[in-house]
């Protein structure tokens, strides 16, 4: 397990804003020189701390102008109810983030699409076709005044 001393949380801090940033720079932001900063990036990256670098897409520009979180319950609580539905979900390219959660209902999705038009066409033909379903809750997002995402 690697310590999560300060400076390893000033080395992830870093990297969360600016996965891009050189090693050089990076070193100079912490405080260490370029061969010990590389060294503690590697260590977290072999022990998995740090799982890969991906870019932040800008949503607009992709075509997204409709988000919404759903809550979906499912009719039957067994193990091939749920591995169907996760089956149905992957390849979904407008769910973005599915999670198996806790409580009255069996998952929260994280939808996006490029307008209400297009989330109606993913509510009946994906989700209302999707195995197992009986109770669908939309959560539209209207804004995001945090998102640590982007």
């Amino acid at each position: 397990m690697t310590k999560n001393d300060i400076i390893n949380q000033q080395i992830l801090r870093e990297l969360t804003a600016n996965g891009r940033i050189s090693n050089l720079e990076l070193a100079e932001r912490i405080g260490l020189s370029p061969s010990a900063c590389l060294r503690r990036v590697q260590e977290l990256e072999r022990q998995g701390v740090i799982r890969g670098y991906r870019a932040v897409l800008d949503p607009q520009a992709m075509g997204v102008g409709f988000v919404t979180y759903i809550g979906v319950g499912l009719n039957e609580h067994s193990k091939a109810a749920q591995e169907a539905f996760e089956r149905a979900m992957q390849i979904a390219p407008e769910v973005v983030e599915c999670h198996n959660i806790t409580g009255t209902i069996e998952y929260l999705m994280r939808v996006e699409c490029a307008d209400l038009p297009s989330y109606k066409r993913f509510h009946t033909d994906v989700l209302g076709t999707a195995p197992h379903v009986n109770a669908i809750t939309s959560y539209v997002v209207m804004g995001s005044p945090k998102d640590q995402r982007s």
